[in-house]
């Protein structure tokens, strides 16, 4: 554990307070570390990893005896010390070569983790690719793709996308440019063929947006692989606590969109309004004078003799 630390000086005072729980967090720092005994391949996915987080990553190449699952204090000793919230460590052993194991903290305490499996032969770098490539800090157009994402029941494959979305999500933004939608994260999980030993595997891949002329008012789009080209295999999963999970979830008050009034939303996402008018009289309405709508002299006599007659019967009955 780390010690209190009281702040000296005005410098040291705002970086305590850019720590501090806010209404709105800061964009997460991902942490990437590598194990006492880590693969070549394991460094090459760590670094293509490293380059896609930027600039919200930070990267040791220092070998550290973790083991996660077993004792995970050195990894919430390496998420308060660099104020991170995500953390990637990859290692390499014999009985689970070329694993990346996925972290998540709250308060620096580990909240949930997922171990992956790469799969060596399939795996390829960016450097691999000869294509484009996007620029640093853009955030990706997510895509997954698969049955398993999809599933009521919270397991491996809903926890694998959090993950994955809380990895790529970046900096919140309020407005999104077009010309900023440069690549797509695809992220795709095989049918279950049955076996229940047997866990689909997870393809990430990803593609370079380029848009041509069509000849019509939109453009058409094509997609070109740029790395890296990623096959896992689900290993071992440590859920989130109940307790934590809750208190990680709760949002600060005052932050929620009020709920308008007599405003809906249908099933296509149209917006539709309801308006509440009072009780209208047509009489007074200003229509268009036109000829064809004029009284004969015959009938506004008529109209002042029954007015008339109307007035005299009230003014015997009083």
């Amino acid at each position: 554990m780390l010690r209190q630390v009281n702040p000296r000086n005005a410098r040291s005072k705002r970086a305590l307070e850019k720590r501090e729980p806010k209404a709105i967090e800061n964009p997460k720092t991902c942490l990437f570390l590598r194990g006492s005994t880590c693969s070549q391949v394991v460094q090459d996915a760590l670094n293509d990893l490293h380059q896609m987080r930027q600039p919200l990553a930070k990267k040791f190449t220092k070998k550290n005896p973790i083991h996660p699952f077993d004792d995970a204090s050195s990894l919430e000793f390496f998420s308060e010390k660099n104020d991170a919230s995500l953390l990637v460590f990859g290692s390499s052993q014999k009985k689970r070569p070329h694993t990346l194991t996925f972290v998540r903290t709250f308060g620096y305490k580990v909240l949930d983790m997922l171990e992956l499996s790469l799969d060596a032969e399939s795996y390829r770098t960016i450097a691999q690719f000869k294509t484009k490539k996007f620029a640093v800090g853009l955030r990706p157009m997510l895509l997954f793709a698969g049955t398993a994402f999809e599933s009521p029941v919270a397991n491996e494959y809903t926890l694998t996308k959090s993950m994955l979305m809380d990895f790529f999500k970046g900096e919140p933004a309020d407005k999104i440019d077009v010309e900023g939608l440069q690549y797509i994260v695809s992220v795709s999980a095989e049918d279950s063929t049955g076996d229940g030993d047997v866990k689909p595997a997870v393809h990430l891949r990803v593609y370079l947006n380029h848009t041509k002329r069509s000849g019509q008012r939109l453009p058409r789009v094509e997609v070109e692989e740029i790395g890296p080209r990623m096959d896992f295999r689900i290993g071992r999963v440590r859920e989130a606590d109940e307790t934590m999970l809750k208190e990680a979830l709760k949002k600060a008050r005052g932050l929620e969109e009020r709920p308008k009034k007599n405003i809906t939303t249908d099933a296509m996402g149209d917006k539709l309004g309801r308006v509440h008018l009072g009780k209208q009289d047509l009489s007074d309405l200003q229509l268009r004078k036109m000829k064809g709508l004029k009284r004969s002299r015959e009938e506004r006599r008529e109209d002042k003799e029954e007015f008339a007659k109307n007035e005299e019967a009230k003014r015997i009955k009083q």
